[in-house]
């Protein structure tokens, strides 16, 4: 009985022994999840690697954010959660902090403060839209034409995008309800300040998709962030939507004879999330991670790649010139009052909510 007892307080402590090495294995490995391309190669260059030079540490790239929640929630009840850090739009964030499957986070604790001491829940300010989300950066959903088939009036206004007669062929849309469902209800003669509540009744969503069905044999949907460009490029699409920082390296990195429509661009903010189920030296090492991620500097860093406003006040005037253009990148931000003459701001709250019920009646309006 008592070499029984011995081999097994023996075997438990083996098992214990590999658990922690485990962890500490893992301490010094993290998977960050972004959603590829240029985004994903501006935090390369703005985070990981200085992070990883002065840390050590190897970081893993995944690109999955798309998917974040339906993966997190797999992983959360598979009891096997292999993100360390991941990045998600607001409305992802605040759906995935109800359901408890991210950390809650005190920014004057958990975050930098600003270099002149301000605290970071007040250099933020009204962009930490949830208990669990840190918010990163400012962008916009808006749309992409090629500039030699659109003929000589150049589309100005949003509602290009229903218009086939003036502007015949292919368009890009997201897969998705967002975005395209405020579109369709605008371009229906919804007043900007009613779409919402329009939004939230089945009559309503009918309305959206019905709005939409008018083109819906002349659209590719697409899922990834890097499809619009590519189709533009291809010459596949006259016009398409996707995120402002794609069409920036369209046009000023790729030369290609692509133009931006600023009308009625949905604003948007994506940030990190560190999910719940973390062992205590990953979370830390995730805790560190974001801590350097989003002080000042790193997020004004992090305009030098791509056309996106930093989210923290005291990063804006430190935001120059693109690392390798050399051009001024403030006059390519979402923000910027030329381009924000008129902006869609996206809710929030409104997709926490209704997202699953509205993407269920979008995906199967799709197949339909």
């Amino acid at each position: 009985m008592n070499l029984t007892k011995t081999l097994m307080a023996s075997t438990a402590l083996t098992v214990a022994a590999g658990m922690a090495h485990s962890d500490a294995h893992m301490a010094n490995e993290m998977t960050i999840v972004s959603w590829g391309g240029a985004y994903s190669a501006s935090q390369q260059n703005a985070y990981h690697t200085p992070y990883s030079e002065a840390n050590g540490v190897k970081i893993i790239n995944d690109e999955s954010s798309a998917e974040a929640v339906s993966k997190l929630r797999a992983m959360n009840e598979a009891g096997n959660v292999t993100w360390d850090v991941v990045d998600v739009v607001a409305s992802d964030a605040l759906r995935l902090c109800d359901e408890g499957l991210a950390m809650e986070i005190d920014p004057d604790t958990m975050l930098a403060d600003a270099p002149d001491g301000t605290k970071a829940s007040e250099d933020f300010g009204d962009l930490l839209v949830g208990d669990c989300f840190i918010p990163q950066i400012v962008y916009s959903t808006t749309i992409g034409y090629r500039t030699d088939l659109v003929g000589d009036t150049p589309p100005t206004d949003i509602c290009a995008i229903f218009d086939t007669e003036a502007y015949p062929g292919k368009r890009a849309l997201e897969k998705r309800p967002i975005g395209n469902m405020e579109w369709a209800l605008l371009c229906d003669g919804v007043a900007k300040d009613e779409i919402y509540d329009v939004l939230e009744t089945a009559e309503g969503q009918q309305k959206a998709l019905d709005k939409l069905e008018t083109i819906k044999g002349d659209v590719i949907w697409w899922s990834a962030g890097a499809d619009t460009p590519q189709l533009l490029a291809d010459g596949e699409i006259v016009m398409g939507s996707t995120y402002n920082g794609r069409l920036f390296s369209l046009i000023e990195e790729q030369k290609q004879p692509v133009a931006m429509m600023w009308d009625a661009q949905v604003f948007d903010l994506d940030g990190w999330i560190i999910p719940t189920g973390l062992s205590d030296e990953r979370k830390a090492r995730a805790l560190d991670y974001i801590m350097f991620a989003t002080d000042t500097q790193r997020l004004a860093d992090q305009a030098k790649y791509i056309s996106y406003g930093p989210a923290r006040k005291s990063s804006a005037p430190l935001v120059g010139k693109h690392a390798e253009l050399g051009i001024d990148m403030a006059p390519h931000m979402p923000t910027d009052p030329e381009n924000a003459k008129n902006t869609f701001l996206y809710n929030y709250e409104f997709w926490a909510d209704y997202r699953d019920d509205i993407d269920a009646k979008f995906q199967a309006w799709l197949v339909k």
